[in-house]
């Protein structure tokens, strides 16, 4: 069992994800050769702390539509029907199930939501810290990794190329940087 005590500044609480200071991103391989990479504007939740952090839990959701790669056109293509289809399916959504210990850092297993297709994922997870901001609350941070396989979420396009591989690779890196404030009691 991992109690508050155990972890410097450990909070149990309720804290609502600061989108301005967090992060939402991933990256794919992209002609075999290299990655691009991108990142979501809009999303929202909350990351419930308990007094034993195997008893804490994560609810996101993300809006799919406000995904940017940098480029217009790239960004039109993912949102089509080719991609994410995000007219019929506007937001992703995560839901934890388990929160857990691994080796140094902490794993958190749940269920992801992408294109209406819903899939077990486990997100390695860091603590970043606990600590006051300069408005008189508190704040916390996390960074999540995970890789995903887009076709098991239904985005799976077959892009294959002349020589041999693929436009757009099946492995995608998910990338979190999440800062969140802890909501008054």
């Amino acid at each position: 069992m991992t109690t508050a005590t155990q972890i410097p500044g450990y909070i149990a609480g309720t804290w609502d994800i600061d989108a301005v200071h967090s992060d939402v991103s991933f990256s794919v391989r992209h002609m075999m050769v290299s990655k691009v990479r991108g990142r979501f504007a809009t999303f929202s939740g909350t990351i419930v702390t308990g007094a034993d952090i195997t008893a804490s839990e994560v609810n996101a959701t993300i809006d799919a539509t406000s995904i940017s790669t940098g480029t217009d056109q790239r960004d039109e293509h993912i949102r089509s029907a080719d991609f994410f289809e995000v007219e019929k399916h506007p937001t992703w959504t995560f839901a934890s199930s388990a929160v857990r210990a691994d080796g140094d850092d902490y794993a958190v297993d749940g269920e992801l939501t992408i294109k209406g297709v819903t899939r077990p994922v486990t997100l390695k997870l860091e603590l970043g810290g606990f600590g006051p901001d300069a408005y008189g609350g508190t704040r916390a941070g996390f960074t999540a990794t995970t890789t995903i396989n887009r076709s098991d979420f239904g985005v799976d396009i077959a892009m294959p190329l002349d020589g041999g591989g693929v436009v757009v690779s099946e492995k995608v890196q998910i990338h979190l940087e999440i800062e969140g404030v802890l909501r008054a009691a």
